[in-house]
């Protein structure tokens, strides 16, 4: 597999969109966040990604697009696109994560179990009674397989992805405090996609380089017999 090099459109998109959130600018967001994940699955493909880390930026990509629009079908059928994204990243770690990325993270597998099952209940249950009562399931539902995403990350493909399984809870969790009516930080919406680009561009990186790590595969028995003399 080739070296993941530097996926210089999508930096630039997401530098724009960035800038657009800081400023205020709200058409500037609205063209460039939806170029992010395309760019950056494009940036994936030409280097040989598995079709599922590709799926997963697309199935982030129609997240995006929904969550452009203000309004609670939109919002659910954006919930939806990502977390259809977050099985594809959950079967993508499990298949060709390397048993040896546990040895590179920060803890046990056991004590990452845990963080991350307390996180979860934890979480749900503080948002559950300020969540409107038509999205408590469905958004329980999304943070089990966010959890799981950023869990399988963490103990499957290693340290990087980890890091980025972790930026896309605090981005997501940032997105629930909203929908919960908690109070936010200035400009909110520029937290949460700094977070969120972050986090896909670490899956993304991290995932690649686990990959370009693992030995290849040794010839055949077919193989080693037609090369004898």
């Amino acid at each position: 597999m080739a070296r993941t090099g530097r996926p210089l459109a999508f930096s630039a998109a997401a530098l724009a969109d960035l800038l657009s959130l800081a400023v205020g600018y709200d058409l500037g967001h609205a063209l460039a966040k939806p170029l992010l994940m395309p760019l950056l699955a494009a940036h994936a493909a030409v280097r040989g990604a598995p079709r599922l880390l590709v799926a997963a930026l697309l199935c982030g990509w129609g997240g995006d697009v929904f969550l452009l629009a203000d309004a609670d079908p939109a919002f659910l059928a954006g919930m939806a696109s990502f977390a259809a994204g977050h099985v594809c990243y959950v079967v993508l770690f499990r298949r060709h994560g390397p048993p040896r990325a546990r040895a590179r993270t920060l803890a046990p597998v056991p004590a990452i179990t845990a963080v991350y099952a307390t996180a979860l209940v934890t979480t749900v249950a503080l948002l559950w009674p300020d969540l409107p009562p038509d999205l408590r399931v469905p958004v329980a539902a999304y943070s089990t397989l966010l959890t799981a995403m950023a869990y399988t990350a963490a103990t499957r493909t290693g340290l990087v992805p980890g890091l980025g399984g972790v930026l896309f809870l605090l981005s997501d969790t940032l997105i629930a405090t909203g929908v919960a009516d908690w109070p936010q930080l200035p400009r909110p919406d520029l937290w949460i996609m700094l977070t969120y680009i972050a986090a896909q561009f670490l899956l993304v990186t991290g995932t690649l380089r686990a990959l370009e790590g693992r030995p290849a595969p040794g010839p055949t028995y077919g193989e080693r017999r037609s090369t004898t003399p």
